[in-house]
């Protein structure tokens, strides 16, 4: 299986080829990266206009000229973006970076309806992704931008400290499970775990999990 993945963000690179070491390393990876992506939504306030679309398009089209099987986005703030790619090549999967993630969520706060905590470093992420979720799950969001600032200057210890201090206030207001929406927040997870003895999920491992079920791989 020839899977593409395509990056807005330098930093989602290593999480995702990571996690595919360690769950599918017999899946051949294609790695795609516009790193003005972000930078354009951002100065675009956050709007997912025409020529944003077709950005997109343009990206999915060479990765399945190239041969993918299977195509990831791992740039969370492009929701309609990448639905129109999936619709595009709707004979093979097309991924959000963060569906399978709020499936899973969604069903670890099943039983007990509590909150899901969400915790984004990129701005645009909590404009697009909350009305992904179920209109009828308890969503608490966290922004921390100067996680990513950490990220961006190479202190990985500020990044992840960000992180966990988001998760356990998440966690005092009463979330069940928490959700990293980014790709790069993969890193925190552990640290996030031990800190508030709470389920993490990250985009990386459920969005592996996703594909896998959709390619009939076991």
């Amino acid at each position: 299986m020839r899977i593409a993945l395509i990056h807005a963000l330098t930093h989602s690179i290593a999480p995702i080829n990571d996690a595919f070491l360690q769950m599918w390393p017999e899946a051949s990876r294609v790695n795609l990266l516009d790193d003005s992506l972000s930078a354009d939504l951002a100065a675009n306030n956050g709007a997912l206009d025409e020529a944003m679309h077709l950005r997109f398009e343009t990206l999915a089209d060479y990765a399945v000229s190239c041969g993918a099987d299977g195509v990831l986005f791992t740039c969370s703030a492009f929701g309609s973006c990448i639905e129109r790619v999936a619709a595009k090549h709707s004979r093979i999967p097309v991924l959000k970076p963060n569906e399978a993630m709020i499936s899973e969520a969604v069903a670890a706060v099943s039983a007990s309806n509590q909150a899901i905590g969400l915790i984004a470093s990129f701005a645009p992420t909590l404009v697009s992704m909350p009305p992904e979720f179920p209109s009828t799950s308890t969503l608490h969001t966290e922004l921390v931008e100067d996680a990513m600032h950490a990220l961006n200057a190479g202190d990985e210890a500020a990044h992840d400290a960000s992180v966990v201090a988001a998760a356990l206030r998440l966690k005092a207001r009463g979330a069940g499970v928490i959700a990293l929406a980014q790709f790069s927040m993969a890193r925190a997870a552990t640290a996030v775990a031990r800190a508030t003895g709470l389920p993490v999920l990250t985009t990386p491992s459920t969005a592996i999990r996703l594909l896998k079920q959709r390619l009939g791989v076991a």
